[in-house]
């Protein structure tokens, strides 16, 4: 019986750890890269101003860029 509850409580660490891995993974693929001022027109964006973030391009799919 305490052998079990202890792989309990390693599985349920494992999987809590691969979720975190996974999460931290997803948001650093969702984080948008920075683009140029010039990649940004010429991919048919829109340069916008955030307000206290400097400047992004808007992109015609919907996503925003930071302007390096």
């Amino acid at each position: 019986m305490r052998m079990r509850r202890i792989l309990g409580l390693a599985l349920a660490a494992a999987t809590l750890a691969g979720v975190s891995a996974v999460g931290a993974v997803s948001a650093g693929a969702a984080s948008s890269p920075n683009i140029s001022r010039d990649d940004c027109t010429a991919a048919g964006g829109q340069i916008v101003a955030r307000a206290y973030a400097g400047y992004a391009c808007a992109l015609p799919d919907g996503t925003t860029q930071a302007i390096t």
